[in-house]
């Protein structure tokens, strides 16, 4: 990932799919240009996990635990502001200590609010999809058409960094700590999204709109991953193609009789008093039974 800031209101972007020197708007008017800064190498003064202050020789940081390790590739994340070298996945400078939050440089991506703290969203591309991201709980929105793709792709990294677990959550948190129910409105309609648990089995309650997307607390990309990591959705898919098929036997079997009954009642007017139809034995109605016995 490339980061550009823009120097008056410090809003980074990704410029990796742009041409190098071309020219875009930041968001408050200024004009900014798509060249990565040159970097440098800083000493680790931070985490670039949690963003803690690192005391010099730590190899883990003491707030969240994960390593405190500097960026040995060149071609890696280039801190905006300070320019010191960092690991791809970083998400606060180990020099500086900034929060990388980068928007993607797209015209037609809508500004939102998240749906929890009513903050604007930034753009962030990632693995090519574009979503947005709450700098306060750091929620994700995703538009409806990226929802699957952005589980694919937390799903396979998770698999090739942590061979075969689950991440750790970006954060925890984003829904209150309670048991209450919080509804969420769509940030782009504004109606009340509904509360679904993914794939019915998983556990992870997200907040979903038909018409335009998915909203995702802080922590839950992260558990859902976990859940398809697990092997558990596979077993979830599994019961739910069994269920589906034992209601199309259902269905079927319910069909068959509401056929059989159709012939049956069929057959059954067709021997009645009002039937023109005669049966196999040559009598055509109860009427003529009768008939047959007087005489």
């Amino acid at each position: 990932m490339k980061l550009v800031a823009c120097p008056d209101c410090h809003a980074q972007y990704d410029v990796t799919s742009r041409v190098a020197g071309s020219a875009f708007d930041c968001a408050c008017g200024t004009e900014l240009e798509a060249t990565a800064p040159e970097g440098v190498d800083a000493v680790a003064r931070r985490c670039s996990a949690c963003g803690a202050v690192a005391r010099e020789g730590d190899e883990d940081c003491d707030y969240c635990g994960c390593a405190i390790a500097r960026a040995v590739d060149r071609g890696g994340l280039i801190c905006p502001e300070c320019m010191a070298r960092n690991l791809d996945d970083a998400r606060f400078c180990l020099a500086c200590g900034i929060g990388f939050e980068p928007r993607a440089v797209l015209s037609d991506t809508p500004d939102r609010r998240c749906p929890c703290c009513e903050r604007w969203m930034a753009s962030r591309e990632v693995g090519g999809l574009v979503v947005q991201e709450c700098p306060k709980c750091h929620g994700l929105w995703a538009p409806d058409s990226t929802f699957d793709a952005l589980v694919d792709r937390a799903v396979s990294v998770a698999r090739e960094r942590n061979d075969g677990t689950a991440a750790a959550p970006r954060v925890d948190g984003g829904n209150p700590a309670s048991n209450r129910v919080e509804y969420r409105r769509c940030p782009d309609c504004d109606a009340m999204m509904g509360r679904r648990n993914f794939r019915k089995r998983s556990g992870v309650i997200i907040d979903q709109c038909h018409e335009h997307g998915t909203w995702l607390d802080a922590h839950e990309l992260e558990r859902i991953a976990g859940f398809v990591l697990s092997g558990r959705a596979d077993a979830a898919s599994r019961a739910d193609a069994a269920q589906r098929n034992e209601r199309d036997r259902q269905a079927a079997r319910q069909a068959a009789r509401r056929v059989e009954m159709g012939r049956f009642e069929s057959s059954v007017e067709s021997d009645s008093i009002f039937g023109g139809r005669r049966n196999s034995s040559g009598v055509g109605s109860i009427l003529e039974l009768l008939a047959s016995f007087l005489d």
